[in-house]
């Protein structure tokens, strides 16, 4: 008998069928491979020959490492050669390196060079993307009007991107009078198609009662489609609607729930949030290590609310000892990110600091 009186395990061979499925799976995987290689060969050779169709396919290949390792030198070169042929995938695509300094430097002179070969070809993605860089003032002075026009050419080929860009300019009147109803009907429409951008950014018109009535059931209505997606916006915004009772009975388990989705995303105010549940004894048992380990998530991406939080836990002796020089720091990074909860709690920690070092008798 071995140790601990656990018997030995014993090794149950394969049974005819259970090899047979095996080596089914195995061939497959082969083919896979076999069927991946021809077509990198087949690409590479098409592209040799100048094909700019196959050149795209080869850039992507090697932008994705589908059957080769990922290599965005080679995929720009391979995109360059196709969009000087004309190809508007290409040409996109390209755009798409230089934004995002993929292969080359950024360069979003470059960028909207590409883009705007591929959008006069009428390209919607890089309609799209032209309208952004105008947008934010990439690669060319800022200029709205320029971006609403490639939006909503864009738009007009049921480019759900493009329709929530709309939507955008007409909420933070960029270009256009501030029009919350016109907003939201352009958000609607990129909604319909899934859009799930849009979907949240309706669902905090509805919430915060923004230029329309507040509608807390329809808040909740969609920030619930992305949210079920896995939009980790969406869930904290679930949770808070839960927490607070917004639209629905409080119910801080649920608040929890939604938060822990989208921390697990890596969100950093859904992790502060959870952090301040098991603070306060909020739908779980009070756990100040566990309210601890949550905020230091939140706090090592930079969010205030967390680091404020974590200087109120040593200022306050919560689950440590108090401590009022690590209680300062974290107060003073909270107030440098403008918090004013910690800006307060900085002045005081510091006054009281002033006044027990006076009370020191002289060395």
């Amino acid at each position: 008998m071995p140790e601990h009186g656990l018997p030995l395990a014993v090794f149950q061979p394969f049974s005819e069928s259970a090899m047979s499925k095996l080596e089914d799976l195995l061939q497959q995987q082969q083919d896979i491979a076999v069927a991946i290689e021809a077509e990198v060969l087949r690409g590479r050779e098409a592209a040799a020959k100048g094909q700019s169709e196959a050149q795209f396919n080869l850039g992507v290949m090697f932008e994705k490492g589908l059957g080769m390792a990922q290599n965005y030198a080679e995929a720009m070169r391979c995109y360059q050669q196709a969009a000087e042929q004309g190809l508007a995938s290409a040409q996109c695509s390209l755009g798409v390196l230089y934004e995002k300094g993929l292969g080359d430097t950024e360069d979003f002179a470059q960028a909207l060079h590409w883009y705007q070969l591929a959008a006069a070809q009428g390209d919607a993605a890089a309609q799209c993307a032209v309208g952004a860089l105008y947008e934010k003032g990439l690669g060319a002075k800022q200029d709205f009007h320029e971006a609403m026009r490639y939006y909503k050419l864009a738009a007009a080929q049921n480019y759900a991107d493009a329709k929530y860009a709309v939507g955008t300019m007409f909420e933070s009147h960029h270009g256009v009078e501030q029009d919350i109803p016109e907003a939201v009907r352009w958000y609607k429409l990129a909604a319909a198609q899934g859009h799930t951008g849009a979907q949240c950014s309706l669902g905090h018109i509805y919430e915060t009662g923004e230029g329309i009535k507040r509608d807390y059931a329809e808040a909740m209505r969609w920030y619930r489609l992305p949210a079920d997606k896995g939009n980790a916006g969406a869930q904290l915004n679930l949770g808070v609607m839960y927490e607070h009772g917004e639209g629905v009975e409080e119910d801080n388990v649920q608040a929890m729930r939604w938060y822990k989705l989208a921390a697990a995303q890596g969100h950093a105010s859904a992790q502060a949030k959870i952090g301040f549940m098991y603070s306060n004894a909020k739908g779980v048992a009070r756990n100040y290590p566990e309210a601890m380990r949550w905020y230091k998530l939140s706090a090592e991406q930079g969010n205030a609310t967390a680091l404020s939080n974590l200087g109120f836990m040593f200022d306050h002796g919560q689950g440590v000892e108090q401590d009022d020089a690590r209680a300062l720091m974290y107060y003073n990074k909270a107030a440098k990110r403008g918090d004013a909860y910690a800006i307060k709690n900085r002045d005081i920690i510091e006054a009281r600091m002033a006044a027990h070092a006076a009370q020191k008798p002289a060395a």
